[in-house]
């Protein structure tokens, strides 16, 4: 199993190699590739080094699977060149997710829908796959009309330069700034471009993706996207108004039973779900359970998660190995 790891050199490249190791993933031969710029650079994988190669020797060397997370124009311009020459690209962008001919996928949720044709398969936004991780199985089960989700994104979203933003920010040095304000100790109402409707593009990324990847275009969604000066995941707090009456035991008992779900919901303990703990683990962890008593039939909870794991680069690779699994490549 020859596997291309596209943007190898990323802060999502990075931890998209971490869980390859950690899963055993089977590669017998790895490409690492990135920009001309990081081109020869060396990467341990494994106890061995390799050297990074460029986007169109990738290609050549005809890869059976290839991992992009190299940003949206990498990914229009170079993931059509990889599935010409007959690899599957899983792509991590924003690219393809919306393409009518291209399958969003959430491994847990619908990855019974991909076939052998599909040679580009998209990996949802972040704050998608850990939201519809906990909606899924509660849609299933009673039937959601809307959804009201206000996010807390770490800034891992945005990338190394945030990391540094924030590090200089609380050093008080002054340095290249990601955002347009300081974001140590405050909270930005502004994750990615805003639109011509007010809203921001990942705000809009959330009710779009949402509606695909459930397959329903009735259920209604509504989105606010906050950044904070967290590192370790993004939070959710989420408000669901379902056609069906339900009891907050039966909602626990449904959410704990899916895979890839773990419930932390007991006050009198102070369990809850919380970044710090999400960091470097798979899991999307929910928790505040409680009924919306200004609605009928609605409920609040809040929903946790890594986004450079689940979020981006374990997703990425729990796709890839259902491909293997089902002999799709």
């Amino acid at each position: 199993m020859r596997i291309a790891v596209v943007g190898a050199t990323g802060m999502v490249g990075e931890i998209m190699l971490k869980v390859l190791a950690e899963r055993n993933f089977p590669v017998t031969e790895l490409y690492l590739v990135a920009s001309e710029r990081s081109v020869g650079k060396k990467i341990n994988f494994k106890g061995k080094d390799y050297e990074v190669i460029g986007l169109q020797t990738a290609v050549d060397l005809k890869p059976d699977i290839a991992l992009f997370s190299a940003g949206g124009e990498t990914s229009l311009e170079w993931a059509p060149k990889f599935a010409e020459n007959g690899t599957t690209v899983v792509d991590n962008s924003s690219a393809w997710r919306m393409d009518e001919t291209k399958k969003l996928v959430i491994p847990e949720i619908n990855a019974s829908e991909l076939t052998k044709e599909d040679k580009i398969i998209a990996n949802p936004n972040c704050s998608t796959i850990q939201l519809l991780m906990a909606l899924k199985p509660l849609h299933d089960a009673f039937k959601i009309k809307r959804v009201i989700v206000s996010t807390y994104q770490s800034i891992t979203g945005t990338g190394v330069k945030a990391v540094e933003q924030l590090e200089n920010e609380y050093k008080g040095e002054k340095g290249e700034m990601a955002y347009p304000y300081p974001i140590h100790k405050n909270a930005l109402p502004h994750c990615d471009v805003f639109q011509d409707n007010g809203y921001t593009k990942e705000e809009m990324k959330l009710t779009k993706e949402t509606k695909k990847i459930l397959g329903d275009e009735s259920v209604l969604v509504s989105a606010t996207a906050i950044r904070i000066p967290v590192v370790g995941g993004h939070s959710e707090s989420v408000n669901i108004e379902f056609e069906n009456e339900f009891n907050e035991d039966e909602v626990r008992k449904i959410l704990s039973q899916f895979p890839g779900v773990t419930v932390q919901d007991n006050p009198d303990t102070n369990t809850y779900p919380m970044p710090i703990y999400a960091e470097g683990k798979d899991d999307v962890f929910v928790g505040r359970i409680r009924r919306d008593y200004s609605q009928p039939k609605s409920l609040n909870m809040w929903v946790v998660a890594d986004n450079l794991r689940k979020g981006a680069a374990t997703n990425t690779v729990q796709i890839a190995e259902y491909l293997i699994k089902n002999k799709l490549v």
